[in-house]
């Protein structure tokens, strides 16, 4: 016995060792410094930016259609069907597409281009009118919108973590359909952070059907006094350092933000810094056949100009044929290589994004709040041990230092895993040193009853031990189960909570069975054989 103790306590003090190491981890400066740089504290108590945003997604849904406009047009000029207007008549239902002027001979062609899996998510009527309506089914929908908000949030995440900020909260916003919450502790510039995630507005590549012009006036008087339906005027440098000029592009992009899949900073043979970029598999066959129509050496040569918030940032001309792979050129420094890169790869927003609400919350608060939170842990663990001295005598010093290492490893929990301790997160910590207390009261109560029965002390402890350990995994499994359940469904602080009451009922069972049974196995391997036990 003697020699399994030994182990176990072995064991028990390097579990000690670690956990405080990850409260303190190397020490940089006062002890108090070097716990904060451990524990992170959420926005209630360090202070911050909380921010509500509101995602457009059905800008999403206006831009699939547009693009499947230009398919359908394409795919109809190529089957020879001629005559015929594609587009979009009703501005309130943008996921209906209306064709019309179908010439009865191609009745047959245009139903089976309609019906082709390329439109399997549009539920397709054709007419013997010549007429026919695609609308995307409420599925398809509900998916482009659902990728739409996802997307949304990793590009916000990616551009937040330029701040530096320590543990983020951005996640969707329960209390709003399609909005996203945005909580930032200790960051007190809101003009700041508004400015990086509105830097992720739409990003999108258009063919330059015109310019540069000098003016909105000279490129409609170089159109003939009109801007074509299918275009549009944009401003923008085009180049690194040029001023700013007037590009007509064509209103329907070739690539948008969802379509990349990745993007790095390179160089060509030269050693220029360019881009280069990886399409998903469908945009890359779409802009395939753009760019080897549009090719430097083709009978149409072209260019193409990159759109981020609605200003033309680069135009790069079409050297060869691109379908998911391609380079980027246009005299970039290497730091413009790399900030458009990003922008490609994480700052390309499917939809437009407004803030709906914007609150700073003042250091003072949070100042309190941990005030007034660790009085209450201190208040409450104090009584705790206090009352375990008392009631349990002996046996008390047992608890009261199962409670201290409990406190321990949960903290220390929290520094390796850098988890933000939030107020609600304070409050789990205390409710974890009434649910350790609980189990102890369960164990010291059942060996009281064996020794009631007249049994020996080592007996006593045995069953004790024995007997309560069943109840006592219940009652933790089943609380973790709901500190789960919070944890997955559950925002901001609520999950804070969460994650410091389950861990700290994981810590509870190690100390209030391990620990304890120690302890007591140390105490009676130094009585002597039939003395009492102090319980």
């Amino acid at each position: 016995m003697g020699k399994n103790l030994a182990g176990k306590t072995a064991f028990i003090v390097a579990v000690l060792v670690v956990f405080c190491f990850g409260i303190v981890g190397i020490p940089h400066g006062s002890l108090a410094q070097s716990i904060k740089d451990r524990i992170h504290l959420g926005l209630d108590l360090k202070g911050g930016t909380h921010l509500v945003l509101e995602v457009h997604v059905a800008e999403a849904v206006a831009s699939a259609t547009d693009r499947d406009v230009a398919r359908i047009e394409d795919a109809f000029q190529k089957a020879g069907i001629t005559g015929v207007t594609v587009g979009k008549t009703d501005p309130a239902r943008p996921q209906t597409i209306v064709i019309s002027g179908i010439p009865p001979a191609k009745l047959s062609d245009a139903r089976s281009i309609l019906q082709s899996n390329d439109y399997s998510n549009y539920d397709v009527s054709v007419s013997a009118d010549g007429t026919a309506a695609l609308t995307m089914k409420l599925a398809a929908i509900r998916d482009l919108e659902t990728r739409t908000l996802d997307t949304s949030i990793e590009t916000i995440r990616e551009r937040i973590d330029k701040l530096g900020v320590t543990e983020p909260v951005i996640q969707k916003y329960g209390l709003g359909e399609n909005q996203i919450l945005v909580e930032l502790p200790g960051i007190d510039n809101s003009a700041e952070v508004e400015e990086v995630i509105q830097s992720t507005a739409k990003l999108s590549i258009h063919a330059v059907t015109g310019g540069p012009y000098e003016s909105d006036q000279a490129a409609l008087q170089a159109n003939g006094g009109t801007i074509p339906a299918d275009s549009m005027l944009v401003r923008g440098s085009g180049s690194a350092g040029a001023p700013e000029m007037v590009w007509l592009l064509k209103r329907v992009s070739e690539v948008e933000g969802t379509d990349f899949r990745d993007a790095q900073p390179s160089q060509d043979q030269n050693g220029r810094p360019n881009i280069r970029f990886t399409l998903t598999t469908e945009a890359g066959d779409r802009f395939y056949k753009y760019t080897e129509a549009h090719t430097a050496s083709s009978a149409t040569p072209g260019s193409m100009a990159i759109v981020l918030d609605n200003k033309v940032r680069e135009v790069a001309g079409i050297q060869s044929a691109i379908r998911d792979n391609g380079e980027i050129t246009g005299g970039f420094t290497p730091q413009q290589a790399n900030d458009l890169s990003l922008m490609l790869r994480t700052g390309a927003l499917p939809a437009s994004i407004s803030f709906l609400e914007t609150r700073t919350v003042g250091p003072t608060l949070g100042a309190t709040s941990i005030h007034q939170g660790i009085i209450a842990a201190i208040a409450g663990m104090l009584a705790v041990m206090i009352f375990m001295l008392i009631y349990y005598r002996g046996a008390g010093v047992n608890a009261d230092l199962a409670l201290l290492l409990n406190l321990i490893i949960l903290l220390g929990f929290m520094g390796y895993t850098g988890s933000t301790l939030t107020l609600p997160g304070i409050a789990g910590v205390i409710l974890t040193i009434g649910m350790g207390v609980d189990s102890n009261v369960l164990i010291f109560e059942r060996i009281r009853e064996e020794l009631r029965a007249g049994k020996t002390a080592a007996a006593a402890v045995q069953q004790g031990f024995a007997h309560a350990w069943v109840t006592i995994v219940d009652t933790h499994v089943t609380t973790i189960v709901s500190a789960m359940i919070l944890f997955l469904f559950g925002s901001g602080p609520v999950r804070g909570f969460a994650v410091t009451l389950a861990f700290g009922l994981l810590a509870n069972l190690f100390t209030a069975v391990l620990v304890s049974r120690v302890i007591f196995d140390f105490i009676l391997q130094k009585k002597q054989r039939g003395a009492a036990l102090s319980i």
